[in-house]
């Protein structure tokens, strides 16, 4: 367990979806599928689209304002944002700059994080990490995709999964106990091309394995992910838990990044734990990648879900491969 100088907690949330809806009704007729395919196998229903002429960006400056707003703060009050994503507008400037300048908040060092769909778990861990130093004291963490950009919306395998959205929250140092209890991240870089998105090279096995001429489209070897993605949300989940000294038993809510239900379900029961700790916006947002977890943060702070002394945990799991946990106490 990381020994900390200060207690660091989350202090405001945001998020953001596009208003265009895509439904499982409307992918039948781009794709060979069908609404009870989808749904029994992932448990999505509709997804939201980014316009093709809008920026990602712009959906992570909505969500941190709402963040910073939420968080009683003021833009110039951030000295630190920290953003996750795997589909940035630009190869430079960081998406992280570009929000800087948009909401404002002159005194902010930025930068962005890749660790795909546990971007927001890094990021998090990263910003908490500068604010128990001492070094910063407001850190804006955002979790931001667009991922319909890099879909192959010809392969059904993948075209039904993904959606667009963002999700923010703002960490300060909080009263000691509560806050960020412990933080657990792990990488295997060996499984790496199980998914994967090209961008600046592509190896010709990675061409072949797409249609369509479309290079830099995500492809992702279903079945591997599978068995990856459960073993790495439930032994991340009890690993954060463990360096505490707590049990499932002992939390109130499970925020885990949302893939695919029939990974929930599967990590569930080898947690042992019941479905009424699972937050889910999976539904209707599909896989958002670093955007999942501060999404459904968002949705059950502002709903008044989260009270004062209970127990979270966050897991996410995706893309490097990666993994990653966060317990906290919410105040």
């Amino acid at each position: 367990m990381m020994k900390l100088d200060k207690s660091v907690g989350i202090i405001g949330t945001g998020s953001y979806l596009p208003e265009k809806v895509l439904t499982n009704f409307d992918l039948e007729k781009m794709v060979d599928t069908s609404n009870e395919w989808i749904i029994k196998r992932t448990g999505i229903s509709e997804r939201r689209i980014l316009a093709e002429d809008e920026p990602s960006y712009a959906m992570a400056v909505e969500a941190a304002k709402r963040a910073i707003e939420n968080a009683n703060l003021k833009a110039e009050d951030i000295d630190l944002i920290v953003y996750a994503t795997i589909t940035n507008d630009y190869h430079t400037p960081s998406a992280g700059c570009i929000v800087q300048a948009a909401i404002g908040a002159n005194n902010a060092t930025a930068f962005d994080v890749n660790a795909a769909c546990t971007g927001f778990i890094y990021a998090l861990t990263i910003a908490q990490q500068f604010i128990s130093s001492g070094m910063y004291k407001h850190a804006l963490v955002i979790g931001c995709e667009a991922l319909s950009k890099i879909v192959d919306w010809n392969d059904r395998n993948t075209c039904v999964l993904f959606g667009d959205g963002a999700g923010a929250v703002v960490l300060s140092e909080v009263e000691q106990g509560y806050g960020i209890l412990n933080s657990f991240l792990g990488s295997d870089g060996s499984s790496a091309m199980v998914l994967n998105a090209p961008s600046l090279y592509i190896s010709q096995e990675d061409k072949e394995k797409r249609q369509n001429n479309k290079l830099n489209s995500l492809w992702m070897d279903g079945t591997e992910v599978f068995k990856f993605a459960v073993k790495a949300m439930s032994s991340a989940t009890l690993k954060v838990l463990e360096d505490l000294n707590m049990s499932i038993d002992d939390l109130q809510h499970i925020f885990p990044h949302q893939a695919n239900t029939r990974i929930i379900d599967g990590a569930i029961k080898k947690l042992g734990v019941t479905d009424d700790k699972l937050y889910y916006v999976i539904q209707k947002y599909g896989n958002i990648s670093s955007a999942s977890i501060p999404v459904a943060l968002d949705e059950a702070n502002r709903e008044g879900r989260l009270k004062t002394d209970d127990n979270l945990v966050l897991v996410g799991f995706g893309g490097g491969l990666t993994w990653g946990s966060i317990a906290l106490k919410w105040i």
